[in-house]
C-alpha cells in the first residue's frame, strides 16, 4: 500500500451517517470483536452498534468500574476485562485471558487513545502518547495474532487521525530524550504511527486472508479533549469563551454516533476487499492530501503516513522497544 493506492471507492454513504446506519444491512450475528476504549466517546458508540447487531464484544478497560457504568443498559453480549495500554504486562495478560475463552476474533478495533497530554513517561521510559496510542495497541495485536490468523476474514482497524499531518515519525528521537517535548507534535507522531502500523500489519495478515486499515473518524467532542484547557480550545477555534461549540465546530465536528461510522465501514465493507492497509475517512478510502485545497489541514492523507518503507521501519523499531519492555 502506498499513496497511489489512496483512491476513494464511492461507498454510497455520506460523510456523516450514524454508525448504526452503516451496519444496518450487514450480517454480523455470532461474530466476535474487541474494542479498546469501548466505554467512552466513539468507542462506546462502536460497541453499541456492534452489540446491537449480535456481535460478542470484549471491552478492555483501565477502569472496569467506569466501563460497567458507561456500558450499563446497552443491548447485546458485552464483556469487560482489565487492561491498561500503558502497561505491556497488562496488555499481554488481557490477550492471554481472551485467548483462553475465544476461538476467533473477527474484529480488533484499536480505538483507544490519548491526545496532547503533558509530558509523561511510561513503560520503559517511553513518551506516553506514542506508547499508549501505538506501542500498547501493537503489543495487543501481536498477542492476539494467532486468533486473528485463525479467523477467516479478520479485520484490524487502527484509529489514526488528521493529526498525522503534524508530522512524520521522529526517527532519531521518538521519545523526546534529546529535544524539548511538544504535545501536539507527539500526538501527530502517534497518529502517523497508527496509520503506518495498519500498513505493515496488512502484509502480515495477508497469508491468512486478514485485512488491516487505518481510520480517521473526524473531529468529535469526546473525552479525548480532557487534557486541553478552555483557553486552548478557544484558540483552536473549537469553543467560545463561555465553553460552547463555535460555528466552525458545529459545521465541522461530528457526533460520537457519526464518529464511529468510518470505523464500522472499514470493519465491514466488502468494497475494501483487496485494498489492504489503506487510510479511510468519511466512510471511504481517503484521497491523497491536496496541498492547494483550503481543507488540506482536515482532509486527505499525507504521503508520510502511507509509506511501505516507513511502515516496515516503524514495525522493526517498535518490535525492539516491546522486546525490552
Amino acid at each position: 500500500m502506498a499513496i497511489e493506492d489512496q483512491k476513494p471507492v464511492g461507498s454510497g454513504f455520506s460523510a456523516r451517517p450514524d454508525g448504526a446506519d452503516v451496519v444496518r444491512d450487514v450480517e454480523l450475528e455470532g461474530k466476535t470483536a474487541i474494542v479498546t476504549g469501548g466505554y467512552s466517546g466513539i468507542g462506546l458508540e462502536t460497541v453499541r452498534a456492534l452489540a446491537a447487531k449480535g456481535v460478542r464484544v470484549l471491552v478492555p478497560a483501565r477502569s472496569e468500574q467506569r466501563a460497567k457504568e458507561n456500558l450499563a443498559g446497552l443491548e447485546g453480549q458485552i464483556e469487560i476485562g482489565s487492561m491498561d495500554l500503558g502497561d505491556i504486562g497488562s496488555v499481554k495478560a488481557f490477550a492471554d485471558r481472551a485467548g483462553e475463552k475465544l476461538e476467533t476474533v473477527d474484529l480488533l478495533i484499536n480505538n483507544a487513545g490519548i491526545m496532547a497530554t503533558p509530558e509523561t513517561r511510561i513503560g520503559n521510559g517511553w513518551e506516553a502518547q506514542f506508547a499508549t496510542n501505538h506501542l500498547g495497541h501493537m503489543a495487543l495485536t501481536l498477542a492476539l495474532l494467532p486468533l486473528l490468523e485463525s479467523t477467516p476474514g479478520a479485520r484490524v482497524i487502527s484509529l489514526s487521525s488528521t493529526g498525522h499531518k503534524f508530522g512524520d515519525i521522529r526517527w532519531d528521537d521518538v521519545h523526546y530524550e534529546a529535544s524539548p517535548y511538544d504535545k501536539w507534535q507527539a500526538y501527530g507522531q502517534s497518529k502517523t504511527a497508527n496509520a503506518l502500523f495498519a500498513n505493515a500489519l496488512s502484509r502480515r495478515l495477508a497469508p491468512s486472508g486478514g485485512l488491516a486499515f487505518a481510520v480517521h473518524p473526524g473531529g468529535i467532542f469526546t473525552p479525548l479533549q480532557r487534557h486541553l484547557s478552555l483557553e486552548e480550545q478557544v484558540q483552536l477555534g473549537w469553543l467560545t469563551e463561555d465553553g460552547q461549540p463555535t460555528e466552525l465546530a458545529k459545521q465541522g465536528f461530528k457526533t460520537p454516533e457519526q464518529g464511529c461510522a468510518t470505523t464500522l465501514w472499514a470493519a465491514t465493507s466488502p468494497l475494501l476487499n483487496g485494498k489492504p492497509g489503506v487510510y479511510c475517512e468519511d466512510c471511504d478510502i481517503a484521497a491523497p492530501t491536496d496541498p492547494e485545497s483550503p481543507m488540506a489541514r482536515f482532509l486527505g492523507v499525507d504521503p508520510h503516513a502511507c509509506s511501505d518503507e516507513a511502515a516496515e521501519r516503524l514495525w522493526a523499531m517498535s518490535e525492539e522497544m516491546l522486546a525490552e519492555a
